[in-house]
């Protein structure tokens, strides 16, 4: 048996894109061209032209050694090269998961809550956007669904038809007991078993990674990450396998190279717990 880990969901919600190279350099137009009304015979001056900036995400590489002696790989009853295999598949999904949201982007890949944040109201490229509660440490005393609500229509329209929230559990539990005017759960539960939760008829991808609620924290994530947030994947995970370098063991070194990053700006927005 193994016991339960927090696996991010951030892999089933984002873009993923394979590559056969150490970096992905990928161009976004982040303004389009410039244009303007006429009059039939008036001149027709030049307009600006569109805006492309170059994202880069290098793949950065993740390794696990574990080791087991020539004697139990022989007389084991199971397969102990299959199972170490599954064991460090889930390890590096545990790794990568906390990468996608907190990493910091040295030997690893950047993560969302990592990049610099600001006031919605004055967001621009290359930050994430924010809006506060206006209470530090919690949601609104009177009415915190609305905090809620500011942040869904903090996202472009053209993004919440695949947007989901992320969060933590304990940030889902503070959730569940908001109720509306007329007494009601905000919260609405699958329809079936297995299906995913909802809020405000958009759907939850509970993350371990993200913060619990705090003074000035960024608890609660809302977006289409598949169109924000990128994961890069080298193909394949390698496998070595050394049963000369430590006898009696054999190690196994696997290795994996793994990059991410925000790729749109503009389709990710967070709930700051704070006063401004």
């Amino acid at each position: 048996m193994r016991s339960l880990k927090d696996v991010s969901p951030m892999r089933a919600i984002s873009g993923v894109r394979q590559v056969s190279a150490s970096v992905y350099k990928k161009p976004f137009s982040i303004s389009g061209p410039g244009t303007g009304w006429v009059g039939e015979t008036d001149g027709r001056p030049e307009t600006t032209t569109p805006t492309l900036a170059e994202l880069s995400f290098p793949t950065m590489e993740l390794y696990a050694m574990p080791a087991a002696t020539s004697t139990l790989l022989e007389d084991s009853a199971v397969n102990i090269d299959e199972w170490l295999a599954e064991e460090v598949r889930l390890a590096f999904a545990e790794q990568e998961g906390t990468a996608f949201v907190t990493g910091d982007g040295t030997n690893k890949p950047k993560g969302f809550l990592d990049y610099t944040k600001v006031d919605n109201g004055s967001w621009s490229w290359g930050n994430v956007g924010y809006v506060s509660t206006g209470t530090d440490g919690g949601f609104d005393s009177t009415s915190p669904s609305d905090n809620l609500v500011n942040l869904i229509y903090s996202v472009r329209s053209g993004y919440r038809s695949n947007a989901h929230w992320v969060m933590n559990r304990s940030v889902q539990s503070e959730i569940r007991k908001i109720k509306d005017a007329d007494g009601n759960y905000i919260w609405r539960p699958g329809e079936r078993a297995g299906a995913a939760s909802s809020l405000m008829n958009f759907e939850i991808a509970e993350s371990e990674d993200m913060p619990d609620i705090a003074s000035d924290s960024y608890s609660i994530a809302f977006g289409n990450f598949s169109r924000g947030y990128l994961i890069v994947d080298r193909l394949g995970i390698r496998v070595l396998r050394d049963p000369y370098s430590l006898k009696p063991y054999v190690l196994f070194y696997t290795t994996k190279r793994v990059g991410g990053g925000i790729q749109d700006f503009d389709a990710i927005k967070l709930i700051k717990f704070g006063i401004s």
